[in-house]
Order: structure tokens, then C-alpha cells, then sequence
């Protein structure tokens, strides 16, 4: 990463673009769509990810997309799920809506939650906020997996204190600091294609809210994590990263690897 997408970040942000053939511009197309990943990841790093992505049956056969741009599935079924909203729509510079107590578990709660889930993961991103898919409600989710781990750098891996965790689904999340160490990396947004910039977070948070059940949920977060929890709590704030972002390092994801500009704080943990 250094980049979320949302996450997020990708959390792993991963454009999907409407052919993906092997040869000419759908190399291209593949080396763009691994570019997007939520770690920061370097242009030969990105190449091996496409070549990871191919090696398998199960990798190819999920590059068909609708023509929509979203995947068609596997064999003849399609799957259908809500587009990801792109930064200028209301719905992501709106504070959104805590979800009632009553209506947890319902089945249009749940409904939404299963389309964040699985518009997440078939993006791939590590994180996303329910403004995010238009639902203008506290409901965010987010996941890093040892894969997705795998395609960063070990030495970004370590200084940015990045580990796996399970599925995380938390309804009116609030956090508080716990630490008064910040960190500065570069993050990206499933809602904003193809950029990426410095932003400083709070390096250690803890977060309380409402499991899909309920059920109260409070938990602590450090490094990677904690970024990836204050990255979508702000969506659900009306909030974007490059409304936060460190002056003058937002860049494309092809020049993500360039120097900071004379003057900008160096990345890390102060």
C-alpha cells in the first residue's frame, strides 16, 4: 500500500475494466487494475500480481465482467452487485445515518451488508463504508487477508505494522484515540479511481459499535488496521482521504513510487 483502497484501503482497490484479454491493451488493462490495489505496490510488483492472477483456472475465470464492468461470475451465473459510488456524488459528502436497533438483523440490513461484503472482496479492497455502494448508513466493513498481504513489500509490510484479521462488520462505529503517536502513509479509495496521497492518522484507536447481531462489538487497533478503521469511519462522515490528505502528495498510482515533494513530512510512524 502504502494505499488503502477502501481499501477503502485497498482498502485493496482494484479497477475493473470491461476486457481483460492477455495480449495488447488487456495487459495493460491488467497492469492498470493491479495498480489500483490498496497496498502500495511497486510496477514490478504490480506485473507479478497479474501473473499471480493468471496462473490459476479459478484467477482467469473470474476476469469476465458485465458490461457494467462488474464480474459476471462464474459459468452462466451473474452475479449482480451495486456499482461502487465515485467521489462528487452527495452520498459521500453527506454525514450518513446510524442504523435503528430495530432494524438490525432485518432482511434489508442484511442485504446491504452482504453487498458490501462481496463488492469488497470482488474489488478487492480491505475496507468499505455503506455510502460507498449509496446506502447513506454507519455500516462499514473491512478484511485484510494474508494474500492480500503477500503482493506488499515486507519492509512496507513491517513499518506499517500490517497483519491479517478476519472479516470485520460493524454497524454506528465510533472510535477514540489511544495513542498520541501519528502515522503517515499513502492511501487510496475505491471511490476516488486511481490516485493515491499522504495522510496522517492516529496510530493506535479503539472502536465500539454494533455487531450484524446487535451484539456490542469494542475493539483495539493498531497500524494497518487502525488506518483502514478511521479510512471508512470518515465515509460514514461525509468524509473522503483527499479531503485529508498531506499538501502536495497526491499524485496517480503510476507515479505513486516518485519522491515526496522538498518540505513534505517523511512516511512512518512520529
Amino acid at each position: 500500500m502504502e494505499g488503502i483502497q477502501c481499501l477503502c484501503w485497498y482498502h485493496s482497490q482494484r479497477l475493473i475494466p470491461l476486457s481483460l484479454s492477455v495480449s495488447g491493451t488487456g495487459v495493460g488493462a491488467l497492469i492498470h487494475t493491479a495498480a489500483s490495489k490498496t497496498t502500495r505496490l511497486s510496477y514490478a510488483s504490480e506485473i507479478k500480481i497479474v501473473k499471480r492472477m493468471l496462473s490459476t483456472p479459478r484467477s482467469r475465470s473470474r476476469f469476465r465482467v458485465s458490461a457494467t464492468g462488474w464480474f459476471s461470475g462464474f459459468g452462466s451465473k451473474k452475479a449482480v452487485l451495486p456499482e461502487i459510488v465515485k467521489a462528487g456524488d452527495p452520498v459521500l459528502h453527506e454525514p450518513a445515518k446510524e442504523v435503528a436497533k430495530e432494524e438490525i438483523g432485518s432482511e434489508k440490513i442484511e442485504k446491504v451488508i452482504e453487498d458490501m461484503i462481496a463488492v469488497m472482496r470482488n474489488a478487492p479492497g480491505v475496507g468499505l463504508a455503506a455510502p460507498q455502494i449509496g446506502i447513506p448508513l454507519k455500516i462499514i466493513v473491512l478484511e485484510d487477508t494474508k494474500e492480500y498481504i503477500s503482493y506488499a513489500r515486507q519492509d512496507e509490510i513491517e513499518v506499517q505494522d500490517r497483519h491479517p484479521f478476519d472479516l470485520l462488520v460493524i454497524l454506528n462505529p465510533k472510535l477514540r484515540n489511544l495513542s498520541n503517536k501519528k502515522a503517515i502513509f499513502f492511501e487510496g479509495c475505491l471511490s476516488v479511481d486511481g490516485f493515491r496521497a499522504a495522510v496522517e492518522r492516529d496510530l493506535e484507536v479503539e472502536v465500539s459499535g454494533l455487531g450484524r447481531d446487535g451484539r456490542p462489538i469494542k475493539l483495539e487497533a493498531r497500524g494497518w488496521q487502525a488506518r483502514i478503521l478511521q479510512h471508512e469511519c470518515d465515509h460514514l462522515d461525509g468524509t473522503l482521504y483527499v479531503d485529508k490528505i498531506v499538501k502536495r502528495t497526491f499524485r496517480t498510482v503510476e507515479n505513486l513510487e516518485l519522491p515526496l515533494p522538498v518540505g513534505c513530512p517523511p512516511l512512518g510512524v512520529r
